[in-house]
């Protein structure tokens, strides 16, 4: 390792460990921030410099008063009490879910400052630019791969209850695999019925194409893919 010299309790490497952590919190924060997602540089900061002085602290008492703790206990603590910060970042609204990635990034800066507390800055420096380059690279992977693929999910608004059962029966008529078929009856009687489902078009239909013969059916109000 090129910084394995930084696990060293000495003033240098401690002061170096608070500065690495700031800067990979700062550089976590930005990206986040840049996208305007939750999970900003102040919050990323602040949760990668608070774990590296957990770990310094657990260097620190290992240095002054020797076999009387245990070094991972604070940093199991840290890595499952962050949780609750990051759960605090998502957002269920219906079937959409929001926040996860912000979640995901708070943890990430809590185990990237509990790497660097304890000196292992080869491995929070890699791991922050691998996160960072693999934020950027997998949206575009992913839109290509969704692009090819013949899943669909649906949000559809009915006008009758009895439509229900037609719709099922349509999609089976079609060669649709149904993976979920979701219906939500609503709670005042004006109020469309709604179905959420998630099929698998046949190879001989267009997802666009099919989209629009959904749409056509009397009595649907609107069918969107999600």
């Amino acid at each position: 390792m090129i910084l394995a010299g930084f696990s060293n309790w000495t003033t240098e490497s401690v002061l170096i460990r608070i500065v690495v952590s700031m800067l990979l919190g700062v550089f976590i924060g930005i990206d986040r921030g840049v996208k305007r997602r939750g999970g900003g540089a102040r919050t990323t900061t602040t949760v990668c410099l608070g774990a590296t002085l957990v770990m310094l602290l657990e260097q620190y008492v290992q240095q002054m008063f020797p076999g009387t703790g245990d070094m991972t206990r604070m940093a199991a603590q840290v890595i499952s009490g962050v949780g609750f910060l990051g759960a605090g970042m998502i957002l269920v609204s219906g079937r959409h879910i929001k926040g996860l990635t912000s979640a995901a990034g708070i943890w990430f800066s809590a185990c990237v400052g509990l790497a660097v507390g304890i000196g292992f800055l080869d491995g929070a420096v890699i791991e922050t630019l691998l996160l960072i380059l693999m934020l950027h690279i997998i949206p575009g992977i992913e839109r290509k791969v969704y692009a090819h693929s013949r899943y669909m999910t649906l949000h559809m608004e009915l006008e009758d209850d009895m439509l229900v059962t037609e719709i099922f029966h349509r999609l089976k008529e079609d060669g649709c695999v149904i993976d979920t078929f979701d219906t939500d009856k609503p709670k005042a009687k004006r109020l469309p019925r709604v179905i959420d489902t998630v099929i698998l078009v046949p190879r001989k239909k267009l997802k666009d194409d099919y989209l629009m013969e959904l749409r056509e059916i009397p009595g649907v109000i609107s069918v969107e893919e999600m």
